[in-house]
């Protein structure tokens, strides 16, 4: 079955068609109104037989890879206020693919999937039970495509046996979120009710103290609207530091000397080794350590960082592989008891897998 993957980003649009694991065709648009035509001359010129979509927020009812209908559509849209970065453009997606080939099946592949698994313990947060039954107040997890995909592949990559053991996954790109997995469940992750929770990020905060919040609020008369748009676009290393956000320009800008880079960097970095250290309690132990994402792919001085704090897990990179590691690449230290590995982003082979398993069973 060949499929063609969609994902659509805050302004762009990306494309790509498999058959198997092999890529035949891929397209990029930076600048998508939303429109089917791009869709549209895509499937004209390569077709397929079924779309798959990235959608960020599945809520309570879309828990597996869903074929999406009149119904399915309407129940992602009115989740658009849980990930309004998100789940709008992937809505725009599935419309324009409807529109441009209504007889090809379109697969929602959800990120909260992944984690809808968890533990009633670790999904639950301790607000008044009427809240949390009336308004399914729960932590839904995000990047679940990446963290699902990363896993396996790990596992492959440290030759280890697949969906067994104890497994940190860290995806670590602008948006970022660790995953504690056992035995192929996911038993904890960072990001919560939405992707604004847990580490800190490019331009997000992450976890932040509620009474806080509530301060800027009551006290400094700070609007929610203008709170909300802060903590998720001029907050975490852009807040810090200054500038986009982006860890490279923080990195470039603390060589340079300057201190709020520094701060930046020295805060983000502790805000891995925090978590990462919670999901290690939560598994008991580890025994695979995996690392994907722009900046889990691309930057040896945080996976140092984060391996170097987990030593007394058993973790530790060695330098020469964490420095030269390319695509996937097996990092371990000689003797190191927890197998360290980088696994390179690959959402759309997920997203071909769960469409074809999704759309083989319902067509």
């Amino acid at each position: 079955m060949r499929v063609l993957t969609v994902n659509a980003g805050s302004s762009s649009l990306k494309l790509g068609l498999l058959d198997g694991d092999e890529a035949v065709a891929e397209e990029t648009l930076e600048r998508w109104e939303g429109g089917a035509e791009p869709i549209r001359r895509f499937l004209d010129e390569h077709g397929a037989d079924a779309v798959g979509h990235r959608v960020v927020h599945g809520g309570t009812r879309i828990v597996a890879a869903t074929v999406v209908d009149d119904e399915v559509l309407a129940y992602l849209d009115s989740l658009t206020e849980l990930a309004p970065l998100h789940q709008p453009r992937a809505i725009a997606g599935l419309r324009a693919a409807l529109t441009a080939a209504p007889g090809t099946p379109s697969v929602a592949c959800v990120d909260t999937a992944f984690h809808a698994g968890l533990p009633v313990a670790a999904a639950t947060y301790a607000l008044p039970r009427e809240w949390n039954r009336q308004w399914s107040l729960r932590r839904y997890g995000f990047h679940g495509l990446s963290h699902s995909y990363a896993v396996v592949r790990g596992a492959e990559v440290a030759g280890l046996p697949p969906r067994e053991g104890r497994v940190l996954c860290c995806h670590l790109g602008a948006g970022a979120s660790m995953a504690a997995v056992r035995d192929g469940r996911c038993v904890d992750t960072t990001m919560g009710f939405t992707p604004e929770e847990g580490l800190v990020m490019n331009t997000r905060s992450g976890t932040v103290d509620p009474g806080l919040l509530g301060w800027l609020m009551t006290t400094k008369s700070v609007a929610p609207q203008e709170l909300f748009e802060v903590l998720a676009t001029r907050s975490g290393l852009a807040g810090l530091a200054g500038g986009s956000g982006d860890l490279r320009d923080v990195l470039a800008a603390r060589e340079r000397g300057d201190a709020d880079a520094a701060v930046a960097f020295d805060v983000y970095r502790h805000s891995l080794v925090r978590f990462a250290g919670a999901m290690v309690a939560v598994l008991g132990g580890l025994d695979l350590l995996v690392f994907t994402g722009g900046i889990g792919e691309h930057q040896p001085p945080v996976r140092a960082a984060v391996c170097e704090a987990l030593g007394f897990a058993g973790a530790a990179a060695d330098p020469e592989l964490n420095a030269a590691a390319s695509d996937d690449a097996d990092i371990t230290a000689p003797g190191a008891a927890v197998r360290t590995v980088v696994v390179q982003a690959r959402e759309d082979l997920e997203i071909a897998r769960e469409t074809r398993a999704a759309a083989t069973v319902t067509w």
